[in-house]
Parts: structure tokens; sequence; C-alpha cells
């Protein structure tokens, strides 16, 4: 059985974008409480994020882009960013320890304090691109991890599972043309953003490292087990990660008010089991887990309590 991390700052929960706006506080607050009533969370290490330094936030965006947060971040009020998207004033400080806090589950992994981590963090990332941020996304929490981990600790092939209910345009744009990097992304086809056809395969050098698994509203456990073994397996085995990230986002959950997927909590129990075992064969067993999407609080919170207790089996 492994040892399993846990990232989570109060911060977090400064980032604000409104009453009524799915991407809220009480998503932290719901998951923590279940992590509390079914004891799960006294057996995980507890790892402290920091402040992601710049020089690691601009691996993945723009420096123009940093710069432009840090200039429109409002001391009261509200700044929209995009149609889905806004800034509090909470909000830059917990997206860098949302950055951060990857980087520090990086470290805690890579220095064999834990063998995974889940970062129970916000604002999500996978939707943020080089220089924009979109989909309640602000820094690519993912990709700059990813990064990280390659140029601090030499890693030559990091896997990225992402399944996300929507794909993850910023991630996959981030290393499409780097076949250091493998992207595996399963998403409800057509949805937000309209991107992650099968046919977007990566470019150049990294031609064949994009693997997008457009799947069908209504499409639940037995079909995403089928994908990740049929597709997700042997793309890995062959790949041969030295790490394994994955964009935890738990809405394509059957019970999630932003999409029309069919999956239960066994079934994100049964997806970490295959993710964990390609870690094993591969990584040493390291996986990075950080939370993206997934707004049914009762869904949500039971999604990621299953996820983590198969991390702590694994």
């Amino acid at each position: 059985m492994g040892k399993t991390g846990l990232v989570y700052h109060h911060a977090y929960l400064e980032h604000d974008m409104g009453m009524g706006h799915p991407e809220s506080p009480n998503r932290l607050r719901a998951i923590l409480q279940q992590l509390e009533q079914s004891g799960t969370i006294a057996r995980l290490t507890r790892i402290e994020p920091r402040k992601a330094e710049d020089e690691w936030i601009t691996q993945i965006h723009t420096a123009a882009y940093l710069a432009s947060l840090k200039q429109h971040a409002p001391a009261s009020g509200r700044v929209s960013l995009d149609p889905d998207t806004s800034m509090s004033p909470g909000s830059l400080t917990a997206a860098y320890l949302a950055a951060g806090g990857a980087l520090a589950a990086v470290d805690a992994i890579m220095q064999q304090q834990v063998d995974h981590v889940f970062c129970a963090v916000r604002p999500p990332g996978h939707h943020a691109e080089a220089n924009r941020a979109m989909g309640f996304c602000l820094f690519n929490n993912v990709a700059i991890a990813a990064r990280y981990a390659q140029k601090k600790y030499g890693l030559g092939r990091v896997l990225i599972v992402d399944w996300d209910v929507h794909h993850g345009n910023g991630t996959q744009h981030s290393f499409e043309d780097d076949p250091s990097v493998l992207f595996f992304s399963t998403h409800q086809y057509p949805h937000y953003p309209g991107s992650g056809r099968d046919s977007e395969r990566g470019r150049g050098a990294g031609e064949g490292y994009t693997i997008n698994v457009p799947m069908e509203a209504g499409e639940g456990d037995d079909e995403y087990r089928r994908i990740f073994h049929d597709v997700l397996v042997p793309a890995a085995d062959e790949f041969r990660p030295e790490l394994v990230i994955i964009s935890a986002g738990f809405d394509a959950h059957k019970d999630d008010p932003l999409a029309s997927m069919g999956l239960t909590e066994e079934g994100y129990r049964d997806l970490t089991g295959i993710v964990a075992g390609i870690a094993q064969r591969h990584a040493q067993g390291r996986v990075l887990s950080s939370l993206e999407g997934g707004y049914n609080l009762t869904a949500l919170a039971a999604s990621v309590d299953a996820h983590i207790q198969a991390l702590l089996g694994a």
C-alpha cells in the first residue's frame, strides 16, 4: 500500500467568482467534509503548498499573460477575464498556491515522502492557455507541474491523463509538439470547449503523443473502463512514463449538472486503479492528481473520496 499526500490551503476558498457560479469554494468544503466523515483524511500526509515561482509559471504561460493577471487583479469586486472566468481579490493568491501546490506535490513525490498526492486546489487549470484564462482556469496547474518535474528532477517522460468531462485544451496545446509528454483525454463531445477531436494527435515531433477519445453523452463506467484498458494502457505501456499526472475532473459523474455522462464513484475508483497500475509498472508508483471540475457537491465529494481510497490501496 502506498503513501498518499494531500495538498490543501485555506486560501483556495478566497477565490470567489460570485453567487451561483458552479466553481465555488463550497466544492472544497464538501470534499474536506467527506474526507473527515469517512476517516480518509486521517490516512493522508498533509503537504503544504507554496506560491509557484514565476519562472515555473512562465514555462507554460507567457510573461505578458502573467503580467496582465497581476495588473488586473482587483483590490475589491471582480474583474471578468472571459465569459466564465473572473478574479476576486483572493484569486491571484489562490492561483499561485494552486500551481505551487502541484509543485510541492512533485517535490514530495520525487523526494520519496509519498507515492501519490491529491491536490485539492482551486482555481482548476486544464483550460488555461499560454496567453489567456478560460473555462474557470487561470494557471494550468498540471502542465506547470509536468514541466517542473522534467526541468527540476530530470524526468524524461510524463503521462497526463485527463478524465475531466471537458477537453483539456490548454494542456494539449502546451505539449502538442512535445514527444516527452503523452497527453490522453476522455471527454464528452461535442461539448465545451469544442476541441478534442480524435484527429487531434499532436504536431511535428509530438505527433502521436496526443490521444483524444471523444465520448457520447450517457456513456458510463463500462465504456470508460474499456477505453482505459484498450486505448490508454497500451499507449502508456509503450511510452513508459516516469511520472503520471491526472487532471482529475469529476464532472463526468452521472449527477453532474454541467454534463451528461454516466460515471459513478465506483467508476472513478476503477479508473484510478488502472492509472495507478500504469504508474506501478513504469513510474515507481508515482501519481500526482490535481482537481479540475466536478459541480454536484455530493457526487464530487464521494468521487474524490473513492479516488483517494484507490490511491491509498495502490
